[in-house]
């Protein structure tokens, strides 16, 4: 379990709850990042007339609602479930899945360092946590960037900590394709077209480069890397690499995007 920066959430935020108890004037709802409950007013379970309120949440339903208003002396938190959408449900659910993964690395992280978790948290878990955001942007930054970042976050854990990012955590990645024609009219020309096409799959880290046959002198090249700008500039790279090989042998390359 995270321990947590902030005892309450903000007015504003959004928050993954299980509904705890439904009466007819609104739902008890433990708050699952926060260890607290809140309380949804039936008029904000959902838009229009409710008739019955349990046709539209039920107990030990996961849900995400809204904060609307806390009052921390009274420990009385307000939500309201009608005013989140459906795309705000899914990017907070992830968002949610992704920190209960990134604890459960967190343990994993303490145990290969021989600390109990408690320990990880107050020496550099919450300085992960200020600096990232998130303790899964931590873990996603450092199996990107392969280090860390923050004056603070330094010491015998960083090896460790970088180990399981980057042997747990997949990187968000696109991919990028079109065609590339290939010729050569000598008499070993595909010997010639078959190392110029060798030379596009030349791969930097964190890009991979896949050709594969269409039909004589096409290929398809695809490129995955990171993000639109990487791949674009690792294709434009692979295509330059196979035009000026095939060229110094008389050939010819030519690339475009698919639909062309």
């Amino acid at each position: 379990m995270v321990l947590r920066l902030h005892e309450f959430p903000t007015e504003g935020d959004h928050v993954v709850g299980t509904v705890l108890d439904v009466k007819n004037f609104g739902a008890f709802v433990y708050l699952d990042e926060y260890e607290k409950e809140g309380f949804i007013h039936v008029a904000e379970v959902a838009t229009g007339w409710i008739k019955y309120i349990r046709d539209h949440i039920r107990e030990g339903q996961k849900i995400v609602c809204k904060v609307l208003r806390i009052d921390t002396s009274k420990g009385h938190i307000d939500l309201s479930l009608k005013q989140v959408n459906e795309h705000q449900r899914k990017e907070k659910i992830q968002e949610w899945k992704n920190e209960q993964k990134a604890e459960k690395l967190f343990e994993i992280l303490a145990k290969d360092i021989n600390r109990d978790v408690e320990t990880c948290y107050k020496e550099f878990g919450h300085e992960l946590i200020k600096t990232y955001g998130s303790l899964y942007g931590a873990f996603e930054g450092a199996a990107f960037e392969k280090k860390l970042s923050g004056e603070n976050l330094k010491g015998n854990w960083v090896e460790h900590f970088i180990k399981v990012a980057s042997d747990n955590i997949a990187l968000p990645t696109v991919t990028i394709s079109g065609i590339i024609e290939v010729s050569c009219p000598l008499p070993d020309g595909v010997v010639h077209v078959k190392d110029a096409l060798i030379k596009a799959e030349k791969e930097e880290e964190d890009v991979k480069i896949n050709i594969r046959y269409v039909g004589a002198p096409r290929y398809r090249i695809k490129v995955t890397a990171v993000d639109y700008k990487k791949a674009e500039k690792e294709l434009a790279k692979a295509v330059d690499r196979t035009v000026n090989s095939i060229i110094k042998h008389n050939g010819n390359g030519t690339f475009y995007r698919e639909g062309k």
